[in-house]
């Protein structure tokens, strides 16, 4: 390739570039009222900078390709900051590495960029082979707090197996999300910790995790879940006893497992939660996002707990990398009442639904809990179609000829 077809294709790549990220995102219309879509991806892969990926010197790289690739940007964690909407993707290579890197945005639903510089985040005395998924707090303490998943492989697995890891939480804490102190990693009496989330105020004085250990190591019996601990300090951080909060049910949406997304959203009717739920179908494991809401005086107590679940692939967001999977790590409550909930698409993207506090409340709050039992559950919706027809046939509410007819023949 010539210098100046180098220039010319170079020129090109930027504008498709920044194209894809001015665009303009939509709602999508006719939603289910508890929040609404949209039409675009905020984050993909070609989202990232084209100098993250492109060596543009004409000498080391006359044919201007791709010298470290992305394969996907998906699973952030949120916070609004400084009147921008800032999320902390999961942005992972083609070498499989994942990595932490803000991109921020006027809108929160559309013209995110990235920052220049990915996080760098330092490692410990045992490095990590990869880190993703963090869940960012500003805690009451002053810090904002980054708990993320470290991955390291398993020192007990044979030399044939290269799949085996040790997970757990990895900690760090900014002032001003530059520059970033790694602490050192969650000790627990489980060999395995994910999705451990730091609640944003103490309790009790001291600091409160939400977790999920390795079942076997915790209420045995009790088949695992969502858990809760407290440590004297973040620097060193040390959950001596924990409990499940939240328990893995049989034939629900998250009998698998389940798992915290982002700190909860405190409301006037308690703490706002959002998890995510796994069962298996034929296709394999399907992600999907719940809600729950807990005490505001006792954080570690649901007090409503909403059948089924609250968000879930659709379309495109089926497939990817890992399809059929909805995740969140990341929301934002505004100050005027909005929520923007991020989630990434089948390990792949990450998109972003809207929606306000008292909606969610109202859902939370009016949504009936799961009884269980397909009869029980009929019973439930013969309620609300009982309900719905009185009304269709009340006062200035006729039935139309053929719901006449068809409630003439039910009733003989």
């Amino acid at each position: 390739m010539s210098e100046a077809g180098f220039r010319k294709r170079l020129r090109d790549l930027s504008r498709q570039h920044e194209n894809l990220i001015t665009r303009k995102n939509v709602k999508i219309k006719d939603g289910n009222g508890i929040y609404e879509r949209y039409v675009n991806p905020v984050l993909t892969a070609g989202h990232t900078p084209l100098f993250w990926r492109y060596d543009f010197d004409y000498k080391s790289n006359p044919h201007l390709m791709e010298r470290m690739g992305i394969n996907a940007t998906f699973n952030a964690g949120a916070m609004e900051h400084e009147g921008r909407f800032l999320v902390f993707a999961r942005v992972e290579g083609v070498d499989r590495k994942s990595f932490l890197a803000v991109a921020e945005s006027p809108s929160g639903v559309d013209n995110f960029r990235f920052w220049d510089y990915p996080i760098l985040m330092p490692e410990t005395t045992d490095p990590d082979a990869n880190v993703y998924d963090v869940r960012v707090v500003r805690h009451e303490d002053g810090w904002i707090y980054g708990l993320f998943c470290t991955e390291r492989k398993d020192p007990k697995a044979p030399a044939w197996d290269t799949s085996s890891a040790v997970a757990q939480c990895g900690i760090a804490r900014t002032k001003d999300l530059k520059n970033w102190e790694r602490l050192p990693d969650l000790k627990t009496k489980s060999p395995q910790q994910r999705n451990v989330v730091l609640h944003p105020e103490f309790v009790s004085g001291k600091y409160a995790l939400y977790t999920r250990p390795q079942d076997e190591f915790i209420q045995a019996g009790k088949g695992g879940g969502i858990g809760w601990g407290l440590c004297e300090s973040m620097n060193g951080a040390v959950i001596e006893d924990e409990i499940i909060i939240d328990n893995r049910e049989y034939h629900t949406i998250k009998e698998v497992k389940n798992g915290l997304g982002p700190a909860p959203i405190k409301t006037h009717k308690g703490w706002l939660h959002l998890a995510h739920g796994v069962r298996n179908t034929a296709a394999g494991l399907r992600y999907v996002l719940y809600v729950f809401l807990a005490d505001l005086e006792k954080p570690h107590v649901i007090t409503h707990r909403p059948a089924g679940y609250f968000l879930g692939p659709q379309g495109e967001e089926r497939i990817g990398d890992v399809s059929n999977v909805t995740f969140s790590n990341g929301w934002i409550a505004t100050k005027t009442g909005d929520v923007l909930i991020y989630y990434g698409a089948s390990d792949t993207r990450l998109n972003v639904a809207t929606s306000t506090v008292d909606r969610l409340l109202d859902y939370v709050l009016n949504t009936p809990e799961d009884p269980l039992r397909s009869f029980a559950c009929v019973e439930q919706r013969y309620g609300l179609i009982r309900k719905n027809l009185e009304l269709l046939r009340g006062p200035g509410k006729p039935f139309s000829k053929r719901r006449q007819a068809n409630h003439q023949r039910e009733n003989r």
